[in-house]
């Protein structure tokens, strides 16, 4: 269902042109202003974080829940999460061996992935800070990137699902903040060094990305999961040029044993989505060979409109911001990769454009990430298990 500002009403309780969110409910004190850029709303997405002030204030003006109203979830016997102890090793050591190596990526994304797989450990508050070679990796960064900002590369603690051991990692490092710098030839992005490092240190025998992004099409809804063996880059900014700009990567479909089971668990937190969603939250499977259903990497903030601004129809289910990196990294790897997939629940369904600037439309987008994406990271978060469960 396309989102407009009575849509915004309706789910969040305020008009976001006529009555938008006070200054004190911005992480980017810049979204604020009338003068903000895509840039600004991107970043605003990026770091919004709904147990800081900023979020806080964001839940008391809207009527937005935070995560203090999540239910717990009814487990298979045997295949409940188990939250590890705390990683071995000092400051700077690599990441340990395991299974599967799952990334995250906002600071809203890691607490509800948290919250499902690591029950009692907090991307913000508990995990361990991820800091091999930051130095290295800091040269290639922009100030303004998290990873600069914040002295590290992410966080990450363990958890074991079904006898399968798993490093859980919130990444600090971002295709679309790290740099804008186009790589000269044999050169590579700072997000790429940041998969091969930890690929090579996890040594996985699956990795699975996963986090929020856009729908594409009228018909998802915030909630959505897709599931996606494919992913592909449309880069039409900074990237325009890189041999790699319209690249899509293919690999081995999800095995779809508990996904079924996993739809089903969606139900204890699914009241905490929109109101208006016509329907409970499904998962979509896409097939490594439909790569118009791929999950689509832009490198500029864009996000699906009515009248198809951003030129999105036809490429994707959803769109992101980094995917389409892990493919390029895992085809360069050759037969010695491991398999991977891309998780992404839809945060934000189609805009409607009729009447509203683009900056309004970005402004709804930014507002409608702020009042969901953690819940509809939960649902994510529990594919995530059901992939891993039935490896």
């Amino acid at each position: 269902m396309p989102a407009d500002r009575q849509w915004v009403i309706r789910n969040l309780g305020f008009d976001p042109i006529s009555t938008p969110a006070p200054s004190d409910t911005y992480t980017i004190q810049a979204t604020a202003k009338p003068t903000s850029t895509p840039e600004d709303f991107q970043r605003e997405i990026i770091d919004f974080d709904s147990e800081a002030p900023a979020g806080r204030a964001f839940l008391a003006f809207s009527t937005a829940t935070g995560l203090s109203r999540f239910s717990e979830i009814s487990w298979p016997r045997g295949r409940a999460p188990k939250t590890g102890n705390k990683p071995k090793g000092r400051r700077g050591s690599a990441l340990p061996r395991a299974d599967v190596l799952l990334v995250t990526w906002t600071v809203d994304e890691g607490h509800a992935l948290s919250r499902v797989l690591t029950p009692g450990k907090d991307s913000r508050n508990d995990y361990v800070p991820y800091t091999r070679n930051y130095a290295a990796f800091a040269r290639k960064m922009s100030p303004r990137s998290p990873a600069r900002q914040l002295k590290r590369l992410g966080a990450y603690w363990t958890t074991t699902i079904g006898g399968k051991k798993v490093v859980v990692l919130k990444s600090d490092s971002h295709l679309s903040q790290d740099t804008k710098k186009v790589p000269r030839a044999n050169q590579t992005l700072p997000n790429e060094d940041f998969w091969k490092q930890i690929i090579e240190e996890v040594r996985p025998k699956l990795i699975i990305t996963t986090g929020t992004a856009g729908g594409i099409g009228k018909t998802l809804e915030v909630g959505d999961v897709v599931v996606s063996a494919n992913v592909r880059f449309d880069c039409q900014k900074w990237l325009k040029r890189a041999p790699y700009h319209a690249a899509d990567y293919r690999n081995t479909a999800a095995r779809p044993k508990y996904l079924a089971q996993a739809r089903k668990l969606f139900k204890a937190n699914a009241g905490q989505l929109p109101k208006t969603n016509k329907r409970p939250p499904k998962i979509i499977r896409v097939a490594p060979n439909a790569v118009s259903s791929s999950v689509l990497t832009t490198d500029f903030f864009g996000f699906d409109t009515s009248d198809n601004r951003y030129k999105l129809w036809g490429l994707g289910k959803v769109s992101e911001m980094g995917d389409a990196v892990l493919g390029k990294v895992a085809k360069g790897m050759g037969p010695a990769s491991p398999r991977w997939i891309a998780v992404r629940n839809v945060s934000d369904p189609q805009i409607k454009a009729d009447g509203l600037s683009p900056k309004e439309q970005a402004r709804i987008a930014a507002q409608i990430y702020k009042g969901f994406g953690r819940w509809s990271s939960v649902c994510s978060a529990i594919v995530c298990w059901a992939l891993i469960a039935a490896e």
